[in-house]
């Protein structure tokens, strides 16, 4: 199978069990926080949204990473951040299926705060995908202290049997 149509089967499985995570949310619970000095269950949630509208800006060819595609601060509701992390997800992933084999394979540039690198785009976008899979671990973690029930993700959770 061409590593595009492996990225997009393994990203729309991912979409989905982040927005089962989402949706798992007590709607009362979204400023709950481990720690301090830990990011809120809104703030996480917001930053898998933008990590969507990131994965566009990098086949887009703006991967200017320091200004991230949203700095807007994050919606009201978990349904608000739902509908724009859906929303997010439909916009990247149409355009990534109208990207060539080859195109997905191209070099791109990346901005960060400390300098730019190069690297092939299937790095770029692999590794922001698995950086809004970390912060859904992160989530899955809050979500059991905020007394929700945790889905299965890769395999059972205490919550919910295998998919």
């Amino acid at each position: 199978m061409p590593a595009k149509e492996v990225f997009l089967r393994i990203w729309e499985r991912e979409f989905q069990t982040t927005v089962r995570v989402f949706k798992a949310f007590p709607p009362d619970k979204l400023e709950a926080k481990p720690h301090a000095r830990s990011r809120s269950v809104r703030d996480l949630a917001w930053q898998c949204a933008i990590d969507e509208g990131v994965i566009e800006k990098i086949l887009d060819g703006k991967n200017d990473l320091r200004n991230p595609p949203s700095a807007m601060p994050p919606p009201e509701s978990m349904e608000e951040i739902i509908a724009a992390f859906e929303s997010a997800h439909r916009r990247a992933f149409e355009k990534m299926r109208g990207v060539t084999e080859a195109e997905f394979d191209r070099t791109v540039t990346v901005v960060l705060p400390r300098g730019e690198w190069q690297c092939p785009q299937p790095d770029a976008v692999w590794g922001n995908l698995m950086d809004e899979i970390h912060h859904r671990g992160q989530l899955t973690v809050y979500l059991r202290q905020a007394g929700g029930k945790v889905p299965s993700i890769y395999g059972p959770s205490s919550d919910e049997p295998m998919r």
